[in-house]
């Protein structure tokens, strides 16, 4: 398989603000590393544990279909916990001090019906090195009823997305373990295989771990606890369907909305510095409480995630105050929306991009 030469950030001038903040940021986690290193350790084993523990008790007590229901609602809640607190930062390898067991955590991600081989090569090295640039971010890059990229090609379908992708959001879960993994491994087009190939025993493990996944969440309850086909399934659905929605509030708040840039590559090079491409196309959500930085592994503070995706989100807080700082003194483009404006901006992106013209040409 051919494979395509990177894209190349410019240069500006914000090379050297990023050297001073990121001297500042690493002299903060020096400082206050002893105080997180026992709540980082504690989140990988307590969510873990929490998911298993709501399927312990799924194959014990779901004999009553309230219980059973509650379970994998539950499931599917936590799911998205385990995600966001622990399996995206061990695919940063910031768990752990060894890369290792890092990419041996992992494998609960496979357990959960993702695959994790190219989830991290989807995540990691193309869309943290090339957030919402058409044919290189793969988290934004979806289906074909799906028109993110204002530069995107354009369907007449797509004159109706902001009325059919809202009904089709809760789909998404499914789409990811049961579609898109898959074409990423069998379709040569895919952006994922733009920079190597998959090694065979990657699809070996695909396989396995597709075929474990459906076992542990349907077969087994089935055998342990005698109960219908269709009791079942409707016990993995409300899971995926619960994820998918719960999951879809974070993951379309930082990137995918009308006030984010979404800048075009020519001659494989990007107009912006590469601090600057990050919080072009990134936005922080302004909603802040214990519960999002303990439940939901700090998601709001993305913008300091896409600056310094190597360090755990125990310390965004901390280092997005630096950020805002170093913003308001150098004039950066830090931006900062409620989780209900940004989910509304998402929306009018969805509006904006049903008509086949470009309408961000004259900012990009």
């Amino acid at each position: 398989m051919e494979t395509q030469a990177k894209p190349r950030y410019s240069k500006d001038g914000s090379e050297s603000i990023f050297n001073d903040l990121r001297t500042e940021v690493y002299d903060y986690i020096k400082r206050t590393r002893p105080r997180y290193d026992f709540m980082i350790r504690f989140k990988a084993i307590f969510f873990p544990l929490l998911y298993l523990s709501f399927y312990t008790c799924a194959l014990i007590f779901g004999d009553s279909e309230v219980l059973l229901y509650t379970c994998y609602f539950m499931l599917g809640i936590i799911l998205v916990t385990v995600f966001l607190n622990v399996i995206h930062d061990a695919v940063h390898s910031t768990i752990f001090k060894s890369r290792r067991l890092n990419d041996a955590y992992i494998y609960l991600f496979d357990l959960m019906g993702a695959n994790s081989f190219i989830w991290k090569l989807r995540h990691v090295r193309f869309h943290h090195n090339y957030p919402n640039v058409n044919g290189w971010d793969t988290d934004i890059e979806q289906s074909d009823l799906f028109r993110v990229f204002p530069n995107g090609n354009y369907l007449p379908i797509h004159k109706f997305q902001h009325i059919y992708l809202p009904l089709l959001y809760p789909f998404y879960l499914v789409n990811w373990l049961f579609v898109r993994d898959f074409k990423d491994f069998f379709n040569n087009k895919r952006t994922a295989r733009k920079l190597m190939n998959i090694p065979v025993i990657e699809y070996l493990k695909l396989f396995f771990f597709k075929f474990l996944f459906l076992f542990l969440m349907i077969m087994l309850p089935k055998i342990v606890l005698g109960i219908p086909w269709i009791t079942i399934i409707i016990a993995f659905v409300i899971m995926l369907f619960t994820a998918s929605c719960f999951s879809l509030l974070v993951l379309l708040s930082p990137h995918a909305n009308i006030h984010s840039q979404f800048p075009t590559v020519n001659d494989d090079k990007l107009p912006d510095s590469w601090m600057m491409h990050m919080m072009k196309t990134t936005n922080d959500i302004s909603n802040d409480n214990w519960f999002i930085r303990f439940f939901m592994g700090c998601f709001n503070y993305h913008v300091a995630h896409h600056l310094f995706p190597n360090v755990n989100h125990v310390y965004y807080p901390g280092i997005t105050r630096m950020v805002k700082e170093y913003s308001v003194n150098h004039h950066l483009p830090y931006r900062q929306f409620s989780l209900w404006t940004s989910l509304k901006n998402h929306y009018l992106l969805l509006k904006e991009n049903r008509q086949p013209e470009n309408i961000f040409e004259e900012t990009m």
